[in-house]
């Protein structure tokens, strides 16, 4: 028995120390700031209760000591989020203190203790209600989840046959392309053979042109020349037998007289 009371003796005394020390290094970092009244402090505790569900549920809590400030301003009280942070670590470290004392002696030294007792007996009740309800809520969840995966698998079966067909797809219109080119390649390179050899056509038909031309030239040329030459012979003539004529007419009147 002395054992047992020694040792529940030797635990207090390691809880109280423990305890003390937190206070005072929470106290240390609240020296830095201006001294919190009674009715400040009353305040925070009232906010800081209507929020602690919320605190509860976010890990990250920046946010809400900001939103914890702001309250206070509103309120007249200008503190900012570091400082109701550190306040509220100083208070509960001394409620856990106060567990540890004597009942008849822990509320004298700390006026905060029911405010701070009321704000965890609630969230006790709170778990204490909610935790068969997130039972339910985890099992609802893990069929849910189950549900949601085998759709997932079946969604993730779709997309996967989806994009199959919308690469085969596009595989079909690269081939499409592929062959439309080609086909455009060839209808060009025929076109610019076919153009090749009609203009060798072309060129081979005016040179035979030319040539016709230039033998047409040359013909009508000597048939000119020719015209010219019988022309001239057939004057000759003309002046001959004029001649001719003349001297058969003088001849013939000399001898009439």
């Amino acid at each position: 028995m002395e054992n047992c009371d020694r040792r529940a003796f030797l635990h207090r005394r390691t809880n109280r120390i423990g305890v003390n020390a937190e206070a005072a290094a929470a106290a240390a970092a609240e020296d830095r700031f201006p001294a919190w009244s009674v009715p400040e402090t009353k305040e925070l505790l009232a906010i800081r209760a209507a929020l602690d569900r919320r605190f509860s549920e976010m890990k990250q809590n920046r946010m809400l000591w900001i939103s914890v400030a702001g309250n206070m301003k509103a309120k007249g009280f200008n503190r900012n989020d570091e400082q109701c942070k550190c306040k509220w670590k100083n208070l509960v470290t001394r409620y856990k203190g106060c567990e540890t004392m004597d009942p008849k002696a822990r509320k004298q030294p700390f006026p905060f203790y029911d405010d701070l007792h009321t704000i965890f007996t609630a969230r006790m009740q709170k778990n204490w209600w909610i935790e068969p309800k997130n039972r339910a809520k985890d099992s609802k969840r893990k069929a849910t989840t189950e549900r949601l995966s085998s759709e997932d698998m079946n969604e993730e079966e779709a997309k996967r046959g989806k994009r199959r067909r919308e690469e085969d797809e596009r595989s079909n219109l690269k081939e499409i392309m592929k062959g439309f080119v080609e086909r455009e390649k060839e209808m060009e390179r025929q076109w610019r053979e076919a153009f090749r050899v009609r203009e060798e056509e072309r060129r081979l038909k005016e040179k035979e042109w030319r040539m016709k031309m230039e033998g047409l030239e040359r013909e009508k040329m000597m048939t000119w020349i020719m015209w010219r030459e019988k022309e001239d012979e057939r004057r000759e003539r003309e002046e001959a037998r004029a001649l001719n004529t003349h001297a058969f007419i003088s001849a013939l009147l000399r001898s009439f007289t």
